[in-house]
């Protein structure tokens, strides 16, 4: 079985900063692809940050140069840090992983979401 397990989420004031950890865990033979979206009361799930399978990263507009995605591939994990925020930033962030199960290249693709991490701005 494969799980993304996220932590880092919590209550914090605007200007301030979060830094959000998202382990991919169980067998994994490579990860294509990995990151985060966040969904907002009332709103579409929407990406916010994510490794490419190429290897290049993607940001949404409203979180350039702001928030910063980065990866260590020898823990199957990434990190969200999270800086400046801003009360619109409030949301459930979810970790997002494209990957191939097992020990080689016949395991099996899926895409896999984590449960979720509430991340709250207060004004």
């Amino acid at each position: 079985q494969v799980q993304l397990v996220e932590s880092g989420g919590g209550l914090v004031q605007a200007g301030g900063s979060l830094r959000l950890t998202c382990a991919a865990e169980g067998s994994i033979f490579r990860i294509n692809a990995m990151g985060w979206y966040r969904q907002a009361p009332g709103k579409q799930r929407e990406l916010v940050a994510a490794f490419s399978s190429d290897g290049s990263t993607n940001y949404a507009d409203s979180v350039k140069g702001r928030f910063t995605i980065s990866r260590d591939n020898h823990k199957n994990t990434v990190y969200l840090q999270m800086n400046s925020l801003k009360p619109e930033d409030t949301a459930v962030y979810y970790c997002n992983a494209d990957l191939r199960r097992g020990s080689s290249w016949y395991g099996i693709t899926g895409d896999y979401w984590g449960q979720g991490t509430q991340v709250t701005v207060s004004s």
